[in-house]
């Protein structure tokens, strides 16, 4: 997952009187002759990418991040214009109408084909020339990327080497994987403007030539940290991206804009792919050559996604590792199978008991919640935790307390609500935590207070590690479209993009979703404002089918 980006301080609002406030920039590493040579203009990929007229002109150079796939719309059988849609309170895109469909292309119109061909077959054609013509934009993306950003010898000279190949990873292979697969693309379209299938292309280049996407997807971890690092310690850099930035080809659109675009891509294009699968007749053996190019790009995501997160749970143990001081028995923490599943702040009331009288006190402890063990702490800094206890995920059982608030004088859990409004930390939402079997093998109960309703719900969650997702009936879930980006800031967290849809399982007064990613199964929560609710059925339908065929597939890799 892709570090929020207000926490880098990036303001990615496209709008004039915006464009360059805060803008998330980015390191251009040293350039070399031959790539200046070949990125040395935007009308040179023009020229190398136009095919018989088809993508040339400057009327047709929509960049990447202005272009929304129609495939996206969740009513995409739909004739509408994709509509302006808002990412963000600081992020607003405007996506254009696609630059051209197939069947507004001149030489469509001049044969009269569109009219020729059944309406099944013609939204074939079109879901089909959308995997072409969107790859044809995104490819102007990556080549501004490399040309401003990363080739910039001014840019280059205000970071480290290392700094550099962090920032910028692998981002040429992964613009020569893509030009490999959009000179095929384009090749078959030109040869026949009828085009019987793109299946066998999709399937070879998501089988070996998208490797490239792999590496740069799992390097996204140091990418980030520096990024954030340079950003917020070294001013030269800032500046000079800033100003970089603010370059007409750029489009007003900030260097993060441009970083994230491959993983946007590649989580694309299953459902590009499965447009294309869902118009194709499914007696036909085009339909199975579809499907298995649509296992072959789901592969391929899975493979992208296992990256990211691995590098990412990996850096994450060793630094937590480092900062736990263990005051009981040692507990050996890093291990290539466990991972970071929540951690964060809540408070304990304990109860103590004097010669004459019982009362309950408070005290924040500190949890680091794995997939497999819970570490208890006191947090002593911001980088320096006393771990105080700890017990197995297996061992710990959790029960909400609804109405439960601990007073003063009284045994936790049964009382007035007097003390909960006393203290710096007070926390009344209320639940218990039982370890049946701690670090010494005894049994242990808490009161437990989280600061907000959904952190509750959250940390109930987390904690209960129950598994309701394998035994709902998906189609009973309330489902909602993303109409603005979210990066996720926890690690329960769920980042989504525009057009995203989920499905909810938990909804929390306070506005936090607890929800399922319709196009990879991953689950976590997101800000309810971040989406709204679809009511259509048959769209619905339309998208419980469209899960069954992604997820269906992706199991079966």
């Amino acid at each position: 997952n892709i570090p929020a980006l207000s926490a880098l301080g990036v303001d990615l609002d496209g709008s004039a009187n915006c464009k360059k406030k805060n803008r998330m920039s980015q390191p251009i590493l040293k350039a070399v002759v031959e790539d200046k040579e070949k990125f040395s203009s935007l009308g040179r990929i023009k020229k190398m990418l136009k095919g018989q007229g088809t993508f040339d002109g400057e009327e047709n150079a929509v960049l990447y991040q202005n272009y929304k796939e129609k495939a996206l719309d969740i009513d995409s059988d739909e004739e509408s214009e994709p509509q302006e849609q808002k990412l963000d309170d600081k992020v607003v895109f405007h996506y254009k109408p696609l630059r051209s469909t197939w069947s507004q292309l001149s030489v469509v119109k001049k044969n009269g084909l569109s009219e020729a061909i059944s309406q099944e077959e013609r939204k074939r054609q079109e879901a089909i020339f959308e995997v072409i013509s969107s790859e044809h934009s995104y490819l102007l993306s990556l080549e501004i990327l490399i040309r401003m950003f990363k080739n910039s010898r001014e840019l280059s000279l205000t970071m480290t080497k290392t700094e550099s190949h962090h920032l910028f990873s692998n981002i040429t292979d992964v613009y020569e994987a893509s030009k490999k697969f959009f000179e095929e693309l384009e090749a078959r379209h030109q040869n026949n403007i009828f085009i019987e299938d793109i299946s066998d292309i999709v399937a070879r280049h998501a089988g070996s030539t998208f490797d490239p996407y792999v590496k740069y997807c799992t390097n996204e971890v140091y990418q980030q940290r520096t990024l954030q690092r340079l950003l917020a310690t070294n001013p030269a850099f800032k500046e000079v991206l800033s100003r970089i930035e603010s370059h007409e080809d750029c489009r007003n659109l900030p260097m993060i804009s441009f970083l994230i675009l491959p993983m946007q891509r590649v989580t694309r294009l299953p459902l590009l792919m499965d447009t294309i699968c869902q118009k194709t007749p499914k007696d036909s053996a085009k339909y199975e050559n579809c499907k298995q190019a649509l296992k072959e790009v789901s592969k391929l995501v899975r493979l992208c996604n296992e990256g990211a997160r691995k590098m990412e749970r990996t850096e994450m143990m060793y630094t937590i590792n480092s900062q736990l001081e263990f005051k009981i028995k040692p507990f050996p923490l890093v291990s290539s199978s466990r991972w970071l599943v929540k951690r964060g702040e809540l408070t304990a009331y304990v109860e103590d008991t004097g010669l004459f009288s019982k009362r309950t006190s408070k005290q924040q402890v500190y949890f680091f919640l794995f997939n497999d063990v819970l570490i208890i702490t006191k947090k002593k800094s911001e980088e320096s935790y006393n771990v105080t206890e700890y017990s197995l995920r297996e061992q710990l059982l959790v029960l909400p307390c609804d109405g439960e608030e601990p007073g003063p004088g009284s045994s936790p859990g049964k009382s007035p609500a007097g003390m909960l409004h006393s203290g710096r930390s007070s926390a009344s939402h209320l639940f218990r935590l039982v370890l049946l079997s701690n670090h010494a093998g005894d049994r242990v109960e808490m009161l437990l207070g989280a600061e907000t309703q959904s952190d509750r719900a959250r940390w109930i969650r987390a904690l209960g590690q129950d598994s309701d997702g394998q035994h709902t009936d998906r189609t009973t879930l309330a489902q909602v479209e993303t109409i603005r980006t979210y990066t996720a800031k926890q690690a329960d967290e769920l980042s989504l993009q525009v057009a995203d849809v989920v499905l909810v399982y938990q909804k929390v007064n306070d506005g936090w979703y607890e929800g399922e990613r319709l196009r990879d199964g991953q689950r976590g929560w997101f800000p309810s404002e971040c989406a709204r609710e679809i009511t259509c059925r048959a769209t619905l339908d339309k998208n419980m089918e469209r899960m069954g065929r992604l997820l269906g597939l992706e199991t079966n890799v």
